[in-house]
């Protein structure tokens, strides 16, 4: 059974729930990395890991860690970028995965909204989490977790 990998630093709380009720009914190992303590229920499958708080400090212990044919939860491009390339799955709390196919060009991107941003150029943020945000999740989480099995 892969492990599931969750960046918790910018994970939603919603996004969290589902993912330890999914982990318990899967009976998946699951890893919640961040730089600070993250609130979690007593769990055997459900763990959490607080790292320093040096910049980048959780995606690292997250690629140090990670192997190829586990799923990390994240929304951070760089981050799920090396994990690809380590032969991970990667999966957005909003349910889209991504993958060699199309890593590239939303790094690109993002870099690029980057570089706006840091002329002065109002981008605007993501858009804040949904219901069906949350339902996409679930059930994206749901169909990989039933294909592992």
């Amino acid at each position: 059974m892969p492990t599931l990998w969750v960046d918790a630093d910018a994970c939603p709380k919603v996004a969290r729930d589902i993912i330890v009720r999914a982990a318990e009914r899967t009976a998946t190992p699951t890893w919640f990395v961040a730089n600070h303590s993250v609130p979690l229920p007593a769990s055997k499958w459900v763990k959490s890991l607080s790292v320093s708080h040096g910049f980048d400090a959780a995606d690292n212990e997250i690629v140090e860690r990670i192997q190829a044919g586990d799923l990390l939860l994240t929304s951070d491009l760089p981050l799920a970028l090396e994990a690809i390339e380590k032969g991970a799955a990667v999966m957005t709390t909003r349910g889209e995965m991504l993958d060699k196919g199309n890593i590239k060009a939303r790094v690109q991107m993002r870099d690029f909204m980057e570089t706006l941003r840091a002329s002065g150029e109002h981008t605007g943020g993501p858009k804040g989490y949904s219901d069906t945000d949350r339902r996409e999740f679930a059930n994206a989480l749901d169909r990989w977790l039933a294909k592992k099995r």
